[in-house]
């Protein structure tokens, strides 16, 4: 009877704990919005999947630039294909200096299901930046390219 009421105490604690932990991450996050442009280039070689370099400039609550390269492959439906792509952003982020990278993940099948995971890489944020988790979501409309960043700034220690 004693093993039973200690291990539900220490499930109980357990619980309490990861329920605090979760509420003070989730109270810190932030959410940037703005616009970018992208201009997106071929490399060259040949190689087995069609890669590209990536140029973009974001405005709003995020400014800055970043550069990376994106490779892709087409299904065997047209319409349906996928990409990845890593890119190093520099600027500022609602007035914090740094870097950080971000890494995609895109499918889509024909008939228009998209699917996009955009997250920073862990570990990569520098200057004020460092400790940055997020995601990232994408928006384009009428041709123009809009983002949303949830994120999360973990304090040193």
């Amino acid at each position: 009877m004693k093993r039973i009421t200690i291990a539900v105490l220490l499930a109980g604690s357990l619980l309490a704990a990861t329920a605090a932990a979760e509420e003070k991450r989730t109270s810190m996050n932030e959410r940037a919005s703005g616009t970018f442009e992208v201009k997106v280039a071929p490399v060259a070689e040949e190689g087995r999947f069609p890669r590209m370099t990536l140029d973009k400039g974001f405005s709003g609550e995020l400014e800055g630039t970043s550069s990376g390269e994106m490779m892709s492959v087409e299904g065997t439906v047209e319409g349906s294909a996928a990409y990845v792509a890593i890119e190093r952003v520099t600027g500022t982020l609602r007035g914090r200096k740094g870097s950080f990278s971000l890494v995609h993940n895109g499918t889509m099948r024909k008939g228009g299901d998209f699917r996009l995971e955009i997250q920073v890489v862990p570990d990569s944020g520098t200057g004020e930046l460092k400790g940055l988790t997020g995601t990232m979501k994408i928006i384009i409309e009428g041709g123009k390219h809009s983002y949303q960043f949830d994120y999360t700034i973990e304090p040193e220690g």
